[in-house]
This record gives structure tokens, C-alpha cells and sequence, in this order.
């Protein structure tokens, strides 16, 4: 399943503190953090019934940002679905994470989901340091969450919304479903043919988006499609791209599609 990748990126996570610690032999680190250590820093995390925003310390010593958000009622015998929400733009404002009221809370209201907005710092999602963030917190949600792994799903706008396709179309057997949003993502092989989805996606982008073509968007959507994708697109009327809360209309209909079409 996705393990393998997760440790393929831990394993690369910890040769290349390695490799770059090498260099300075005079100032050897303090100790040798592994991943167990992350895990039980985060069993130790006391979440509680709606909004946790907590941090992690990573493999490396990379400190990690994230909201967690816990719906109410007793999840013993409840496992929710676990939406992965992407922010937007790379510029390393501290509180990125934290814009879920935005459109991630209302929008998924419907299926109650658990959600886990991480800070993606000054790197866009697509970087190793963000994919290495990315899986380990899938990972650990549903380790040590009350997570139906059969309903995970990624979501995101703009920056964030090319990560909701990369995560979708790199993690078929992790991800039941992306959810891009504001995305410009292009569909076409390097040798210009288009390349298949192995999951469900609805594509959001508004009709006047100013910083993303709505029809790049269009072309990449037909183009995937053409070989066996499914891709829905749906089109934001007079919505430019700056207003991502004025999106959640749009984004109840993508998660009125995941209980009807994806997990009925």
C-alpha cells in the first residue's frame, strides 16, 4: 500500500540529513531522531473535539505546523473519512494552515469528515519536504486517528489545488479522491500525450480566473478524460481567482459527489 512510498521518503528524508550533517564533522547532531519518535510524539498530541492546531518535529528537525480538526460525537465505532486540505500560495506566512473556515470546514460539513490542514512553509506541495509532510500525516491520522482508509481524500486551491492533483494522481492506492481547486495542472506526458488518473477528481476553477486559465484547465481535464480518467469539471460562474470563500457552494457539490459517486 502507501507505506512503501512513506518509507521510500523517510529513508531518503534521513540519507539526506545524513549526507549534508557529513560535512561538519565538528558539530555532529545530539541525537538520532526516527520516525518511531514522530509517532509517539504524536500519539502523545491530546486532540480534542474541534479545532487542534499542534506541531510536530520531523525526522531531520524540521518542525511541522498543522491544524487538526476532530468532529463531535463519539468516533469509537465511527471511523470518519479524512480530508487533507492544501492551502494556497508558497510564501511562508506561518498561519496558512489555519484559513479552513475559509471553504474546508463549510464545504465538507456534509460527510463530517476529520480534517488535516498542514503548513507547506515557502515550498509548494509538489517539493520532496512537502510530499515527505504530506504522507507522514496521512499516515499517522490513520494510525492513531479515527480514519476510514477506504475515504481519504485530498483537497486544495491554487498552490494547493496542484497539490490535491499531484497527491491524486502519485497516490492512487492512498487517496480515494482529489478535489483541486483554482489548479493549473497539466495532464500531458513530456512526450505531449495525456496521462491517465487512477481515481475520481472534481476539478473546481472559476470562470474568470485571472492566474489560471479556465480553459487550460478545460484542455488538461478533456485530455485525461480522452484516455479513461474520470474527471469531473465544474465551472465557478464570474468567480475570479482570489476569493477562494466564495467557493463553498462548489465545494459541497464536490462532497455531495464523493458520497453519491465515490463511496456509494
Amino acid at each position: 500500500m502507501y507505506s512503501n512510498i512513506l518509507k521510500i521518503v523517510l529513508i531518503f528524508s534521513v540519507a539526506l540529513f545524513f549526507s549534508c550533517s557529513s560535512s561538519d564533522d565538528s558539530n555532529p547532531p545530539a541525537s538520532e531522531r526516527t520516525y518511531a519518535d514522530v509517532e509517539a510524539d504524536f500519539q502523545e498530541i491530546d486532540f480534542q473535539t474541534g479545532i487542534n492546531d499542534v506541531s510536530l518535529v520531523n525526522t531531520i528537525g524540521v518542525e511541522w505546523f498543522f491544524r487538526v480538526i476532530i468532529p463531535e460525537g463519539d468516533l469509537s465505532s465511527n471511523p470518519r473519512p479524512l480530508v487533507m486540505t492544501l492551502h494556497g500560495a508558497a510564501g511562508g506566512n506561518p498561519d496558512a494552515h489555519k484559513t479552513t473556515a475559509c471553504y474546508a470546514e463549510p464545504g465538507f460539513e456534509a460527510i463530517d469528515p476529520i480534517i488535516i490542514s498542514p503548513n507547506g512553509g515557502t515550498q509548494d506541495w509538489l517539493q520532496f519536504a512537502n510530499q515527505d509532510l504530506v504522507l507522514s500525516l496521512i499516515d499517522l491520522a490513520v494510525k492513531y486517528l479515527p480514519v476510514d482508509d477506504s475515504k481519504i481524500v485530498v483537497n486544495g486551491y491554487s498552490n494547493g489545488g496542484n497539490g490535491a492533483w499531484f497527491y491524486g494522481e502519485t497516490q492512487p492506492n492512498l487517496v480515494s479522491a482529489a478535489i483541486p481547486m483554482a489548479s493549473s495542472y497539466s495532464t500531458y506526458s513530456t512526450q505531449g500525450t495525456p496521462r491517465r488518473m487512477d481515481i475520481p477528481m472534481y476539478v473546481i476553477h472559476g470562470e474568470d480566473d485571472e492566474l489560471f486559465s479556465l480553459e487550460e484547465t478545460q484542455e488538461w481535464v478533456e485530455a485525461t478524460n480522452s484516455v479513461g480518467s474520470d474527471v469531473t469539471l465544474e465551472v465557478a460562474p464570474g468567480l475570479t481567482h482570489n476569493e477562494p470563500c466564495n467557493y463553498v457552494e462548489y465545494l459541497k457539490n464536490a462532497a455531495n459527489w464523493l458520497q453519491t459517486d465515490v463511496w456509494n
